[in-house]
């Protein structure tokens, strides 16, 4: 995973706490920036429509929804649109 403010590559503890940072830019790695979730075209800039509204995308919160972009846990609803987009390809392809 890369940190979306100096895109370094991370190594992320299996819990992240609220007050962990990024260690080359000391930015908050919990925040909706880092979340798999953040879109900034969405509706409040999040693809959760159940999570709460957060004023500053760039500082640690305590959303539920979070899941850290590019980790185990994020990749597998990738893994489920990537093949969704796959079988719809194929299913549309002129022959």
């Amino acid at each position: 995973m890369k940190c979306a403010f100096c895109y370094n590559v991370l190594d992320p503890p299996a819990q992240l706490d609220r007050n962990d940072t990024c260690p080359y830019c000391n930015k908050d790695l919990r925040c909706c920036k880092q979340c798999k979730s953040y879109d900034p075209n969405a509706f409040n800039q999040c693809r959760e429509v159940s999570a709460p509204r957060i004023i500053d995308k760039e500082r640690a919160n305590l959303c539920e929804h979070f899941v850290l972009r590019g980790s185990p846990a994020a990749s597998g609803k990738m893994d489920k649109v990537k093949q969704a987009k796959k079988a719809l390809e194929a299913l549309f392809k002129k022959k």
